[in-house]
């Protein structure tokens, strides 16, 4: 139990009068009588507030928050005393959270409850706890304030904003994919597999008409072709301390996570396979998975990953790779490429590619084009475009080794890399690369 403003200001009041006793003996009795009169309300208030009746608060979390964007969480406070409560509440939203709806304060009738609704944003994967629920009751006369704490600690998780994902599963309900920027590129090749027979329609290639068909119903009939199916994609996904570096609001990492599930939804929905090795640091595995079930234990299994400290091993992650996923597949190394790297990143992609196809995803900072974009205008800009000019050539040095080698690439920024990624997986796809 604390003193509020009121009880300060009453102390004031006192003192002053305080002064003047001094000066009157008539002034002295006022004094005592009014010592008197502000210690029995005190002591009155300060009691019947230690006598309320408890205050009854309930919160109800979002099964889970995206990262960075709103849940909406739920309090309900329930008055079941004799006074009304003149309350103000803070919940205890996990550290770094932005809750815009705290603190809440306002008066809750006797018998009456309370319902507030607020907005947290989380900025952390993983899993973040709710502290217990402060309740700040005001005395009757307003010259005591008692704290409250109430509830258990509760855990929630924070996914990666797979919004995108979403996004682009409605689109293509709606048969629109070319506002997110995904084309999809229906190519006739070797990765097309027979899927039905059709009536032939304008337009229809003759190579794709079934004249056997044709002749025994006496129309044209053409076949049907769908991209195969049941082929392998594995992620092969860097938490090293180069996947920390800031891009806009989120590092880059998380912009590789949110890269992973678009491209996962889109390898799902045709029947293909999904799996996921980390290395740097963080050494986790999730075999192939497949079908309609697949994009929550996708979701389950990513939440939580976090970057480290630790360099990119990437001849380890190869090794441990090559033993778990004996299965030819499309292997999409997600990395921020350094020009360090090739001694070590050539090698091991060279024999990555032995049995798998290769795909090397590199995010870059979009500050370095900035750099180089910018105008020279004095000796500390000549230095940083330079230092940037050349680190952007050993990149791209080392992509055409690789690209000799037979190594796809891609190279692009945070902000596009999710649809850039996806596109080169359709491309691949199309193509009969796998």
């Amino acid at each position: 139990m604390s003193p509020t403003s009121k009880w300060l200001g009453l102390a004031t009041v006192w003192l002053i009068v305080s002064v003047i006793a001094v000066l009157n003996p008539l002034a002295a009795i006022v004094w005592m009588g009014l010592g008197a009169v502000f210690g029995g309300l005190l002591l009155i208030d300060g009691l019947l507030l230690l006598a309320y009746a408890p205050m009854k608060v309930e919160r109800r979390l979002p099964g889970r928050f995206a990262l960075g964007e709103a849940g909406e969480v739920r309090l309900i406070l329930k008055n079941s005393g004799k006074w009304i409560a003149k309350v103000e509440i803070f919940d205890g939203v996990p550290q770094g959270a932005t809750a815009t709806g705290m603190p809440w304060g306002g008066v809750i009738p006797v018998g009456g409850e309370a319902r507030i609704f607020h907005p947290v944003r989380l900025f952390e994967r993983g899993e973040k706890v709710f502290g217990p629920v402060h309740v700040r009751r005001t005395s009757p006369i307003g010259f005591w304030a008692r704290k409250t704490y109430h509830l258990e600690p509760q855990t929630v998780r924070v996914y990666p904003n797979y919004e995108p994902v979403i996004r682009f599963a409605l689109l293509a309900m709606a048969n629109r994919e070319n506002p997110l920027g995904i084309v999809h590129r229906s190519l006739a090749g070797t990765s097309r597999e027979f899927h039905q027979l059709r009536d032939y329609r304008d337009g229809d290639p003759l190579s794709q008409i079934d004249w056997k068909a044709t002749s025994r119903r006496q129309i044209l009939i053409s076949r049907d072709f769908q991209e195969q199916r049941n082929q392998s994609v594995v992620f092969l996904l860097d938490t090293g301390r180069r996947m920390r570096a800031m891009d806009g609001d989120l590092p880059q990492f998380d912009h590789a996570l949110n890269a992973i599930l678009l491209v996962s939804h889109i390898a799902l929905k045709q029947g293909d396979q999904v799996a996921v090795k980390s290395f740097g640091g963080t050494e986790r595995w999730l075999p192939p998975v497949k079908g309609a079930h697949a994009m929550p234990v996708l979701l389950n299994h990513l939440y939580d990953y976090q970057t480290t400290a630790a360099p990119s091993d990437f001849a380890g992650a190869v090794e441990q790779l090559m033993a778990r996923q004996r299965r030819r597949s499309l292997v999409i190394v997600m990395t921020n490429l350094r020009g360090e790297d090739g001694k070590e990143l050539v090698p091991a992609m060279q024999v990555l590619k032995t049995k798998h196809l290769v795909l090397l995803a590199s995010l870059k900072e979009r500050s370095i084009s900035d750099s180089v974009e910018s105008p020279v205008e004095s000796f500390a800009d000549a230095l940083k475009y330079l230092a940037a000019g050349r680190y952007m050539s050993e990149r791209e040095e080392i992509l055409r080794e690789l690209g000799a080698l037979g190594v796809l690439s891609l190279d692009s920024t945070a902000q596009n890399f999710a649809v850039a990624l996806a596109n080169r997986y359709l491309d691949i796809k199309a193509a009969g690369r796998l």
